[in-house]
C-alpha cells in the first residue's frame, strides 16, 4: 500500500460522504462502491446498497487496475453494460479520482440493477398495448386539434409559445378564434384553456375583451 498523504486522506474522506449520499438517494436499486486504488489488493473501502455480494477489503476490479497502470486512462466511464455474479444485468458508471499529482488514488462506482426496471418496462409495454379491434372513436370533442393548431400558429407568429402569451395577446387570439367560428366547437373554451395553461374563467374573460 502506498504511503497515505494528508491530502489523499482528506480526498478519500470526502468521497466516503459522497458515496453514502448517492447510495441513500438511489436506494435500493443502485450499489455504490468506493475503491481505494492505493491498495489494489484490498481496494473496496466502502460498499453501500450491496447488490453484488462483495465485501469491504476485496481487491480492485480490472478497471481499477487499468487506472493504476495508466494515469491517462479515462476518468469517467458512464452507463456501460455489466452484470453481477448471478447474471443479473447491470448498468455501471465508474469515476476515477486523481490526487494533485495526477495519479489515480480512488474510484467511485455505481451499479444499477436493471432487473426490476426491465420487469416494470415489460409491464408498462403490456399495459400500454392495444388490441386488434380498432373502432373509429375519439374521446375528445371534434375540432379540438384544429383549435390547438390555430393557437400554435398564432403563438408562432409572435415567436413565442401558447403558454407564454400575454393577456393582450390572448385577447387577440380569442378574437381570431371567434371570427373563424372555432369558439362554437363543442368544449372549445376547455380546449383553449388547457392549451394556454390558464383557467376556463380566464378564457371567458379574454373572449369578452
Amino acid at each position: 500500500m502506498q504511503k497515505v498523504t494528508p491530502e489523499q486522506q482528506a480526498l478519500i474522506s470526502q468521497l466516503e460522504q459522497i458515496a453514502e449520499g448517492l447510495s441513500q438517494t438511489f436506494s435500493p436499486f443502485c450499489e455504490v462502491v468506493l475503491h481505494d486504488l492505493r491498495d489494489p489488493e484490498h481496494a473496496i473501502l466502502a460498499i453501500h446498497n450491496n447488490l453484488s455480494g462483495r465485501e469491504v477489503g476485496e481487491p480492485a476490479t480490472e478497471l481499477g487496475l487499468a487506472r493504476i497502470a495508466d494515469p491517462d486512462y479515462p476518468q469517467v466511464i458512464a452507463n456501460y453494460p455489466n452484470h453481477f455474479k448471478d447474471g443479473r444485468p447491470v448498468k455501471s458508471t465508474s469515476i476515477g479520482i486523481k490526487d494533485a499529482s495526477g495519479r489515480y488514488v480512488a474510484a467511485l462506482c455505481m451499479n444499477v440493477d436493471l432487473t426490476l426496471f426491465r420487469g416494470l418496462q415489460g409491464m408498462l409495454e403490456q399495459f400500454g398495448s392495444f388490441g386488434s379491434e380498432r373502432p373509429n372513436e375519439s374521446l375528445e370533442s371534434s375540432g379540438a386539434d384544429s383549435i390547438r393548431a390555430r393557437i400554435d400558429q398564432f403563438a408562432a407568429r409572435l415567436a413565442t409559445t401558447p403558454r407564454a402569451l400575454k393577456a393582450a395577446d390572448r385577447r387577440l387570439l380569442l378574437q381570431e378564434l371567434k371570427a373563424a367560428g372555432m369558439l362554437d366547437i363543442r368544449k372549445a373554451m376547455d380546449t383553449v384553456a388547457a392549451h394556454l395553461g390558464v383557467s376556463r374563467a380566464t378564457v371567458y374573460s379574454d373572449s369578452k375583451g
